[in-house]
């Protein structure tokens, strides 16, 4: 099997890739620098790097990197930084999804493509059925209109629910929803959700970036796990939590 990682040189999108490679799996990565990268995936004959900026590649040079993968994964994400959060392009996740998505399906695979996308507990499923707090509604409203990246997240989620049934032809997808995100060398125990069991603003849980690596890796190569999980939007957090 091969999978295609966006985001990979960040560092969720790292562990992802390292531990793919250590399940036996082909990786192909778009990176816009490799220098993030350590020298054991560099040199690894497994993985396949490119490196560019995603949202300036041609159809055509998108179409040759998604053919030939059984999934594609997404750990974009802006920047913490001034320029990362308000610059360009603030719509980074949500068109890079749309471009491959539109990829995968010009390349008509003979079967669907898994498609993963890391995104956040704070978007809330609201098609599903999910409700929220009034005062909890009122704050991700102001974050949503002040800082970009959540409005672009929420946006990319929403692109995949839309466009894709579970019977696609050629896309099948999942939106994984950690909640904070937290460092941690070993992948512990942890608990996977429908939807959140607690207030990701007022009672927010932890999630080890490891750990969300580890369940979109299961998501990948455990055809069982992903006929769980597919067309969902799973929330983990660590089970000490």
């Amino acid at each position: 099997m091969t999978t295609l990682v966006v985001g990979a040189s960040g560092a969720t999108g790292q562990l992802l890739v390292e531990q793919l490679l250590k399940q036996g799996q082909k990786v192909k990565i778009i990176v816009r620098s490799v220098g993030y990268l350590s020298d054991a995936l560099i040199h690894n004959q497994q993985l396949s790097i490119t490196q560019a900026n995603l949202l300036d590649m041609s159809d055509t040079e998108l179409h040759h990197h998604v053919s030939g993968c059984q999934a594609v994964a997404s750990c974009l994400g802006h920047n913490l930084t001034l320029h990362g959060m308000f610059g360009q392009p603030q719509r980074l996740v949500s068109d890079s999804v749309q471009r491959l998505c539109m990829a995968i399906e010009r390349s008509k695979p003979a079967s669907p493509v898994k498609f993963l996308l890391m995104n956040t507990s704070g978007n809330v499923n609201i098609p599903a059925g999910e409700t929220i707090s009034t005062a909890q509604s009122f704050i991700i409203g102001l974050i949503r209109m002040l800082l970009p990246p959540h409005a672009d997240n929420e946006e990319a989620a929403a692109y995949l629910q839309s466009h894709f049934s579970t019977s696609h032809n050629s896309i099948e997808w999942a939106a994984i929803r950690p909640d904070s995100l937290v460092n941690n060398d070993v992948v512990t125990q942890y608990d996977v959700y429908s939807s959140p069991i607690r207030s990701a603003i007022f009672d927010a849980g932890k999630t080890s970036r490891i750990n969300v690596a580890h369940f979109m890796t299961q998501l990948i190569i455990n055809e069982l796990i992903w006929q769980q999980w597919k067309g969902q939007w799973p929330v983990i957090y660590n089970a000490s939590n």
